[in-house]
């Protein structure tokens, strides 16, 4: 699996490199050191039409860091999102790794599109673990920082990548079918996103959705 590290520092990059690699899992295609960087390696290897040039190019996972000199990497997310939507190709996910530990450094980095957050600090270890978590379609939260977020973010551990971005487009006032289309899947899978939405929310219909 295409691999695309977004960090500017070289023993991060390559120190993850080599242990990412060494799993046999996955493979580092890209390693990046500013937002215009990440940007045009985007652009780059989504360039080609045919089908199997893109597998073999676009990444299939992005971790990013926060601090990228004076930009802040968290405005790679909407870039990202928006870009894929546009190219209508699948949006890797995104694992935020970051020395900052602040709760609404958390929140925000998910709220704008990201699947998870680890810290640098920690185990290496983590980082896989998390990508494993993240690959099987949830959202994954540091354990050191989980207790510590709770309050804040414990709404939004209940939810999937997928109902997270469907409960998104709900506030936006998007239909089921609108949200099918912009996510490329079916209405009848949308549906279904939704009853489990309704469920873990206690929602009777849409307008509570509205206000959750």
């Amino acid at each position: 699996m295409n691999v695309l590290l977004i960090d500017d520092h070289p023993m991060v990059n390559s120190g993850l490199t080599s242990f990412l690699e060494e799993t046999g899992c996955f493979k580092v295609t890209g390693k990046v050191t500013s937002l215009e960087q990440a940007k045009q390696f985007i652009e780059t290897t989504a360039a080609s039409k045919e089908a199997a040039s893109l597998e073999a190019n676009f990444p299939a996972f992005i971790i990013l860091d926060i601090l990228l000199g004076d930009e802040n990497g968290l405005d790679f997310l909407p870039f990202l999102e928006g870009f894929c939507q546009k190219k209508i190709i699948p949006k890797p996910p995104v694992l935020v790794c970051s020395v900052l530990e602040e709760p609404f450094r958390i929140q925000s980095a998910l709220e704008k599109g990201a699947s998870g957050y680890v810290s640098k600090t920690g185990d290496k270890k983590e980082i896989l673990d998390a990508m494993t978590a993240i690959l099987r379609g949830e959202i994954y939260i540091s354990q050191e920082h989980s207790a510590k977020i709770m309050n804040t973010y414990g709404l939004y551990a209940k939810f999937t990548k997928r109902e997270l971005e469907i409960i998104n487009l709900v506030k936006k006032n998007k239909t089921n079918k609108q949200i099918s289309q912009e996510l490329c899947i079916n209405i009848r899978t949308v549906e279904n996103h939704i009853s489990n939405i309704y469920f873990k929310t206690s929602a009777k219909n849409r307008e509570d959705l509205l206000r959750f």
